[in-house]
């Protein structure tokens, strides 16, 4: 087994306690299928090129330089060494600034995970935060410079190790006021809210990723491998018709209550209105006769 590489390798401190650590990529995209671009005619790779949006001539790696547009069409050029300037001074070290509940920091503001694995020596002082952090239920906010940028990094307990998401700014997160400032305020209840939460109880489980699989990557597999045994493509089934979109009536049948089709109603309650009719006159026809022989006994 090949023992992963480390992107990157630092410190945890926490008051005067200091212990090295190691920073592995959680979640990688380097399994996904890749494609490259190429010449339909000759089959060749295609090269990707920088031209001078004017001139159309080709820019050469080393006569490229960074710019930030100011207004249209023009440019304030930084050249490498003032960018690099410009990247604070790393100590390689995570200082961590609070303790904070685990549920304290909303989703909305997680950006990428990472394994932090204890580096050589240390291992007693890395424990001791992880045990801590258990026992407390807290996570532990730090900040670094981690791939040339001041990032926020909050470090909680994983399994056997701590486990570091790196936070957006607050500036990145888009407000979601304005993503819902066109909901209608609506209020559901009675019928449609109590099958909204049978439905919710029946269907209730746990997570495992392993059940949830990537269709897209195995579709294209199998694309790829139809046409390397020059088989026939696979062909994409129909969509299924769309369902009625009556609300209420959605609901009954994921319930599974079923409901009589319009026609089939009207005849059954004809049905029962007429049985109820006959069921009256045999009740008024009997009345009469007991009411006769009453008449009939007392004279």
């Amino acid at each position: 087994m090949v023992t992963p590489r480390a992107n990157w390798k630092g410190y945890i401190k926490f008051g005067e306690v200091a212990f090295p650590v190691a920073l592995y990529t959680a979640a990688s995209s380097s399994e996904r299928i890749a494609f490259n671009t190429l010449n339909r005619k000759t089959g060749n790779r295609v090269r990707r090129e920088f031209v001078d949006s004017e001139t159309g001539d080709t820019v050469e790696r080393e006569a490229q330089v960074k710019g930030f547009e100011i207004e249209d069409g023009r440019y304030v050029v930084l050249e490498p060494e003032e960018v690099a300037a410009a990247i604070p001074n790393s100590d390689k070290t995570l200082k961590v600034e609070a303790f904070i509940p685990c549920d304290e920091v909303d989703d909305v503001y997680f950006d990428k995970p990472y394994y932090l694995a204890p580096d050589k020596m240390g291992s007693d002082a890395y424990k001791l935060l992880r045990d801590g952090m258990k026992q407390a239920k807290v996570a532990a906010v730090a900040r670094t410079v981690l791939f040339r940028r001041l990032r926020t990094v909050l470090i909680r307990p994983h399994g056997k190790g701590l486990i570091g998401s790196t936070l957006n700014y607050d500036y990145e997160v888009r407000s979601s006021q304005k993503a819902f400032e066109e909901m209608p305020d609506l209020k559901i209840e009675g019928e449609m809210l109590e099958l909204a939460k049978h439905i919710i109880n029946t269907k209730k489980g746990e997570f495992d990723p392993k059940q949830f699989d990537d269709r897209y990557e195995e579709a294209v597999a199998e694309l790829v491998k139809a046409k390397m045994e020059g088989r026939a493509l696979p062909k994409k089934k129909a969509p299924p018709a769309s369902k009625p979109s009556d609300l209420l009536q959605a609901l009954r049948e994921s319930a599974g209550m079923s409901t009589p089709a319009k026609g089939k109603r009207t005849a059954a309650n004809a049905n029962a209105g007429k049985g109820r009719q006959k069921a009256n006159r045999a009740a008024a026809s009997a009345a009469r006769s007991t009411g006769g022989a009453h008449q009939r006994r007392a004279g």
